[in-house]
């Protein structure tokens, strides 16, 4: 699969690049190497990483554009509980953000799915440059005053540690189970 994503970023390239750039290439395979940063938006790695982001939210429609953009990568990270959480905080937020909050939130939102779990739910310390996001920092406090309201310290797993309690974990006795869902 690896080799593919190769192959079809080297495709990208080939087809994006200045034409110019080939045909003046005495090797026109040699234009396929891999480049160590790449000049154009390209469908395997996000546009933030590559170059200064630009946002324009001089019009109606540009605004449209770009918080329906942002509101679905909340929405369908295709991690439930993330899903579930910065979609409805970019729901109830998303019109009320400056331009220095929108860069805030897609850098929030480029963020690992996995990661950014165990970060928003107190799992594990989140590194300093995620800590110090503004949007980062709101959606934590909105989940972490959730947790507080709705359910009890002994029901959620320790900072650090691994959830590995069984839904029937209850159910103690001779016919109980040995450990988790058994």
């Amino acid at each position: 699969m690896a080799s593919f994503r190769k192959a079809a970023i080297n495709v990208f390239r080939a087809i994006n690049s200045n034409k110019g750039t080939i045909a003046a290439s005495t090797n026109p395979l040699q234009s396929l190497r891999p480049l160590s940063c790449y000049s154009k938006f390209t469908p395997f790695t996000s546009h933030t990483q590559t170059q200064s982001l630009e946002i324009d939210l001089s019009n109606e429609e540009s605004k449209r554009r770009l918080f329906n953009r942002l509101l679905y990568r909340s929405k369908q990270r295709g991690f439930l509980e993330l899903d579930l959480v910065l979609g409805k905080w970019v729901e109830d937020n998303i019109h009320t953000l400056d331009e220095n909050r929108i860069k805030a939130l897609i850098h929030v939102l480029d963020l690992e799915n996995p990661d950014l779990w165990k970060w928003i739910s107190g799992q594990e310390q989140p590194p300093e440059s995620v800590s110090t996001n503004p949007v980062f920092a709101a959606v934590r406090e909105r989940v972490m005053k959730s947790l507080d309201s709705h359910s009890a310290p002994e029901a959620r797993a320790t900072p650090g540690q691994p959830w590995v309690r069984g839904w029937d974990d209850i159910k103690k006795g001779r016919d109980g189970p040995v450990s988790g869902n058994q």
